[in-house]
């Protein structure tokens, strides 16, 4: 079975991996001339490391990765515990593999060297896809038609795939927007900071934790705003702008993203549910298919996971059987994503909250789920059963 994956990202590589561990001959075909250093931190839950496990991956990735022992939620004005959850090593026995949170360009390396250089073709514009009975096609934008059993899509939240399919249907602003910046950890070693905490006040919550063994702090200031913003990895924040929008925060928040020498700016956008993602022998995957806001940390590793049961569905499978493998594929990845889609934009309705009697009610609730599950309420979206094999 031939199969063509559209798009180099986290998704299209694991994708590729997975097909190829299934037997199966895969070329990715990416737009970009390189795959560049860009982005920042990924935070990989059990459900995704389980599946670099699978790959033979994890220990490339854990090598250049920091593993948490804990996630700690604190109040925006004094940095006042509400709770924390565990997330180390008592989470990897429970779950069967470790929470890592890694740089998206170190795991994005590591998937694309266990491609074999002739699978992989960077500087490959598609322009279209098209498909009949027998087999699919993608058009490059030198005029190349290149034909497969299996086109996947994973060609990211403004996926041209989506629309070809579907018909129009544009990302969909957020009303969120966030400040990225990456800090060396010389720059912040004076300052008492939680190894990876979450800050939750009005309009808005910070997210900082390690990259790199502990070499670098990511951290991601996110904020309400009407005002529509660039989805971007690469527009930058006005001098100052972060700290106007994070005025009156924890002391130690603002001194970190006044440290910050290059604040980036962009506009969180999400895609509506859709009922399906494919038609025949095209299907989408990752972002193409759910985009969702970051407020559970499930993007990439949703991906990972279309890509792991895509596999799945697809081993053994032959050039006929391509259309009812999607089908299998789709039914059990669209639940399970979609949920995570809807829990994530929940959560940034949570973490948002004005001081009073709501936020005080939601603190209340986090106290009592530390209670109940030591692990959190997010690792709901961490089943290990949807895989087949170890």
């Amino acid at each position: 079975m031939r199969a063509i994956v559209v798009g180099a990202g986290i998704g299209g590589l694991t994708a590729t991996l997975s097909l190829r561990r299934a037997g199966h001959d895969v070329t990715v075909v990416e737009q970009t001339r390189r795959l560049t250093e860009i982005g920042a931190g990924i935070q990989l839950a059990p459900n995704a490391t389980r599946v670099l496990r699978r790959l033979g991956l994890l220990d490339a990735v854990a090598a250049q990765a920091t593993r948490p022992d804990h996630v700690t939620f604190r109040t925006w004005s004094d940095g006042s515990e509400i709770c924390r959850y565990v997330i180390g090593r008592d989470a990897e026995e429970e779950f069967g593999a470790p929470y890592l949170q890694v740089h998206r360009a170190d795991l994005q390396q590591a998937l694309a060297a266990a491609v074999p250089p002739d699978a992989l073709r960077l500087d490959t514009p598609v322009v279209g896809i098209d498909q009949d009975d027998k087999a699919a096609r993608v058009t490059t934008a030198s005029g190349e038609q290149l034909e497969a059993d299996l086109v996947v899509a994973a060609d990211g939240i403004r996926s041209p795939a989506r629309q070809w399919l579907f018909g129009a249907d544009d990302a969909v602003f957020s009303r969120t927007a966030a400040y990225r910046a990456l800090l060396p950890a010389a720059e912040v070693a004076d300052l008492d900071l939680p190894r990876y905490a979450g800050w939750l006040g009005p309009g808005g919550h910070v997210v900082h934790y390690w990259l790199r063994r502990g070499e670098l702090l990511n951290v991601v200031a996110v904020f309400v705003t009407e005002h529509q913003a660039q989805e971007s990895w690469t527009a930058r924040a006005e001098p100052g702008e972060q700290l106007r929008t994070f005025a009156g925060w924890d002391p130690r928040l603002l001194t970190v993203l006044e440290r910050a020498g290059q604040v980036l700016r962009y506009g969180i956008h999400t895609r509506a549910p859709l009922p399906r993602w494919h038609i025949g022998r095209v299907t989408l995957l990752g972002d193409s298919a759910h985009a969702m806001v970051p407020f559970q940390a499930q993007g990439a590793a949703q991906a990972v996971m279309d890509a792991a049961v895509l596999g799945d569905c697809l081993t053994d499978a032959g050039p006929d059987d391509v259309p009812d493998a999607v089908d299998r594929y789709v039914r059990r990845r669209i639940p399970a994503a979609t949920a995570v889609q809807a829990g994530s934009a929940r959560a940034g309705d949570d973490y948002h909250l004005p001081d009073g009697p709501e936020a005080e009610a939601r603190d209340a609730r986090m106290v009592e789920l530390a209670a109940e599950n030591r692990f959190g309420p997010h690792s709901a979206a961490w089943p290990m059963d949807v895989l087949s094999g170890p």
